[in-house]
């Protein structure tokens, strides 16, 4: 199983709400970034921020799914 990045923040908090979004819906999110974005100061900046990684597989429908506006 390949991971394809879904989506990139720079605020952890932002980036939880989309995980959280994905992980309701059935998709399988991960994010490789998150221990060290917490650990290491200025790490999110430093690397452009956290990334949301998903299967490959999923990509198309959880691209659909995050761009469908919320009611």
């Amino acid at each position: 199983m390949k991971l394809v990045t879904i989506y990139n923040g720079l605020n952890p908090a932002e980036v939880n709400l989309v995980f959280s979004r994905l992980e309701a819906a059935d998709f399988h999110p991960f994010i490789p970034d998150e221990n060290a974005a917490f650990v290491t100061d200025g790490y999110t900046l430093s690397i452009g921020g956290m990334r949301i990684q998903i299967p490959d597989d999923e990509f198309a429908a959880a691209k659909e799914f995050l761009d469908t506006p919320v009611e």
